[in-house]
């Protein structure tokens, strides 16, 4: 997007930064990243940002116009909703394809938007990494911290919305199987940064409505949960041993609550308007007109890609029971405008991330995440030959 940046970058790359930089991660972490890396950050215009920003101020003053009662009634079985207070969604991202405008331009166009964490800790270090091994990275005149944060107070704003008031000790990250989890990076980075353990949720202890882990050998009171669990993977798992169950009436604080999970979602989409968001509509009710060729079809509460159609037709529709767990959204054309050191150039999907300020009493913009694919998809998983793409950070032209 910035062709001055990007040439230069091109021109002065070479292989031992990212082997570096992949190497940075195993001393710092022990192990390699379990999802690939991209051998490039991607540089930002002022205009694209001011785009994208435009459009998450809109989606964020059109979130508190929906009726979540309603989406909540409507979407999340009772026997699923949890009866501790919910308060505020602590996490919001949003998702962006950087798309053709038809014009020889560049637009954000939303993909899907979700109030759940995601790669929070490990994002500022994946960004300081890239400053730290590679040379060829402007050191002026761009950022990968939001809203005029650093690094200092990044990391005490997202501590203070994990942790609240209270002790290390006494908050979680929860998640199913963390050591096995393609992102557990980011658990690693998070405990390092905060002092907070990582915990499966079978090893959680439950007595009456409080919750313990073992720590070192002492049973120790969980008072607030920092929780990764994906109800997706979790209703996969049909053989799973817990002690307790998200939606169970419990003496913790949920950061964020199970039910943002679900409300905050695809399931919104069709009820959003800006000309960056591409029309959807729930798959139990579309119009009988609309040209399928031009909609993807996706299930709400899934994550990673998971069950998306990129060629719907009325045949499999039809096999669908469960149609109002579906949208269809209007299909956006990725643009492939990142030019790489091989004969593809790679397309771009921008994650804003937010969280929640008591000060300001809103969702407030802090870092991004950024992936990059040649593919159809900006999943990734099956482009194993490919290089260029993969997890990255996106530098924003101040």
């Amino acid at each position: 997007m910035i062709s001055k940046i990007r040439e230069e970058f091109n021109a002065t790359y070479k292989e031992v930064y990212y082997n570096n930089l992949l190497k940075h991660i195993v001393d710092t972490f022990k192990e390699p990243s379990a999802f690939r890396i991209s051998e490039t950050p991607v540089f930002i215009s002022k205009a694209v940002k001011k785009e994208v920003e435009e459009a998450c101020d809109s989606i964020i003053s059109q979130l508190w116009k929906i009726d979540f009662p309603e989406i909540r009634r409507k979407f999340i079985p009772a026997e699923l909703q949890s009866p501790v207070p919910m308060g505020n969604p602590h996490f919001l991202a949003i998702d962006f394809g950087l798309c053709e405008d038809g014009k020889g331009g560049i637009t954000p166009q939303l993909i899907e938007l979700q109030a759940f964490p995601t790669l929070f800790f490990y994002q500022p270090f994946l960004g300081e990494a890239f400053m730290q091994h590679y040379p060829n990275i402007p050191k002026e005149g761009f950022d990968y911290y939001l809203n005029g944060l650093d690094k200092k107070s990044y990391t005490e704003k997202v501590r203070k919305v994990i942790l609240g008031d209270e002790k290390p000790e006494n908050v979680i990250l929860l998640e199913i199987f963390p050591e096995k989890q393609k992102t557990r990076i980011d658990f690693w980075s998070t405990k390092k940064a905060l002092g907070i353990e990582v915990v499966c949720m079978t090893k959680v202890l439950k007595e009456g409505k409080k919750l313990f882990y073992m720590k070192e050998g002492t049973k120790t009171p969980i008072h607030r949960i920092y929780n990764r669990v994906i109800y997706d993977e979790l209703e996969r798992l049909k053989d799973l041993k817990t002690n307790f169950n998200l939606n169970d009436d419990l003496d913790v604080e949920w950061v964020t609550h199970p039910d943002w999970f679900f409300m905050i979602s695809k399931c919104i989409m069709p009820m959003l308007e800006h000309k960056n968001i591409p029309k959807s509509y729930y798959l139990s009710d579309f119009p009988a007109e609309l040209d399928l060729n031009k909609f993807v079809l996706k299930p709400l509460f899934s994550f990673a890609g998971q069950g998306v159609d990129l060629h719907p037709n009325q045949e499999a529709i039809n096999t669908i029971s469960d149609k109002q767990n579906y949208i269809l959204q209007q299909k956006v054309q990725y643009a492939p405008l990142i030019k790489t050191n091989t004969p593809k150039n790679s397309k771009v999907e921008l994650r804003m991330l937010y969280v929640w300020s008591d000060e300001e009493n809103k969702l407030t913009p802090v870092i991004n995440l950024t992936r990059m694919s040649k593919g159809e998809m900006i999943n990734v998983s099956h482009q194993v030959d490919e290089t260029w793409i993969g997890s990255s950070i996106s530098f924003f032209e101040k």
